[in-house]
């Protein structure tokens, strides 16, 4: 019955070992953002510098398009399974998650960065260049400052974005929250045969106790 399958949940270690997943899942996804806000802080900059030249421009929307058209799926198989076969090295999969997860933030990041400083007012750099700040100090006490105000919807929505779709992870070999979900379901099937629902469903619970305050956030 429906209603005895929840005990699937609570039989030898399984909530602990799904909280284990989900700590690797939540890990892999926050330095991801923290990483690729960083350089998608520095790509938003570049792009909007008055010195930034057409070959940079180009690099940047081509590395840009690259993550907009291919699927991130696509990219973790490239770097897990190509790029360590070509370069004969070892690279865990968390690690490669890391990389791919980084790369795209980066690249989303630098886009809503870029737009953000370029919604700013015109007066609001002449000013700063009429009072004699440099370069640094007109986008550290003047540009940067204003546009965290209208980058941060967008940035947290792309924060979102990240920690739902780590769970492609699990197609790499990565031993996530749906991973461990999958395995746990897989052993508990022929006595439990409702497991997949309850484990399938604390796993969406767990999310939306990580997106939804974020998504509330954004929205603020």
């Amino acid at each position: 019955m429906l209603n005895l399958g929840i005990r699937v949940l609570f039989e030898g270690r399984n909530v602990e070992r799904l909280f284990g997943g989900l700590l690797v899942t939540v890990g892999i996804a926050f330095i991801s953002i923290f990483i690729g806000a960083l350089l998608g802080i520095v790509l938003g900059i570049i792009r909007t510098a008055k010195s930034r030249s057409k070959f940079i421009r180009v690099i940047y929307r081509f590395y840009l398009e690259l993550f907009r058209i291919i699927p991130v799926l696509v990219w973790l198989f490239i770097v897990y399974f190509g790029v360590t076969a070509a370069l004969d090295i070892h690279l865990s999969g968390e690690a490669a998650s890391v990389i791919v997860f980084s790369l795209w933030g980066a690249a989303e990041m630098g886009d809503i960065v870029r737009g953000a400083l370029e919604s700013l007012p015109k007066h609001q750099t002449e000013s700063g260049k009429a009072i004699g700040l440099s370069t640094f100090g007109l986008y550290r006490y003047i540009l940067i400052p204003q546009a965290i105000r209208r980058m941060l919807p967008g940035a947290i929505n792309l924060a979102t974005r990240m920690i739902k779709t780590t769970s492609l992870v699990v197609l790499i070999g990565v031993m996530d929250v749906v991973k461990i979900g999958q395995q746990i379901i897989e052993l508990s099937r022929l006595e439990v045969p409702s497991a997949s629902f309850w484990i399938y469903g604390i796993i969406f619970i767990l999310y939306f106790i990580i997106c939804y305050p974020l998504s509330i956030l954004s929205k603020s």
